[in-house]
């Protein structure tokens, strides 16, 4: 714990307007910066000779849609050599991109595009900020929370027009038929064996 603390009070002595936060918690310190400020802030954990963050694990959104800035972004990095993790975070609106790292890290380029893809978090800079994992055509940001669970429309693929075919999202079972023989409410009829049991 010790060496997460040193290594915190390192960063904010090297960074002192930048970190706006950094916590120690289930042995993993965290820092919070301005969007405006995670290039230099990445660059400063890469290369700083105590810091080695050469490895930038993932990248990935929350969303608190009661807050102005309903997004947080959060960076996770790897020190190999000195066996250490970072989370650093950011927050972020719908509408005002943050400053892509792809630059810093190339590893970056899908995390971002996969935020995009899920979240609509936008990202100034990232050379090729395109859907990744949802559809051409698709409406919306899933990993939000005020996306519909059932989506807008379903694909499939069509074996008689041998193609992908859109369709609005039908419920195939509107209203569950239960028959009451599992396991939580019992048969209707005696088991072998449970003829003592049941007093027949």
């Amino acid at each position: 714990m010790t060496d997460l603390t040193d290594l915190g009070i390192h960063i904010q002595a090297g960074m002192p307007d930048k970190i706006v936060g950094a916590t120690l918690a289930f042995g993993e310190l965290t820092l919070t910066c301005a969007a405006s400020d995670i290039v230099a802030l990445l660059t400063l954990l890469r290369d700083d000779g105590k810091c080695q963050f050469e490895v930038l694990i993932d990248i990935c959104g929350v969303d608190y849609p009661e807050r102005t800035k309903r997004f947080d972004v959060v960076y996770h990095l790897l020190s190999p050599r000195l066996n250490q993790r970072i989370r650093v975070k950011v927050q972020a609106d719908d509408v005002t991109p943050v400053p892509s790292v792809n630059d810093i890290f190339p590893a970056a380029n899908w995390y971002e595009r996969e935020a995009f893809d899920m979240y609509g978090i936008r990202f100034s800079g990232h050379p090729d900020l395109r859907r990744l994992l949802t559809d051409y055509g698709f409406q919306g940001y899933p990993l939000r929370k005020d996306f519909p669970l059932t989506g807008y429309v379903e694909v499939r693929y069509d074996d008689e027009q041998k193609r992908v075919v859109y369709e609005p999202v039908k419920l195939t079972q509107d209203f569950r038929s239960f028959d009451f023989e599992s396991p939580w409410e019992g048969p209707n009829h005696i088991l072998p064996g449970d003829e003592k049991a049941s007093g027949a």
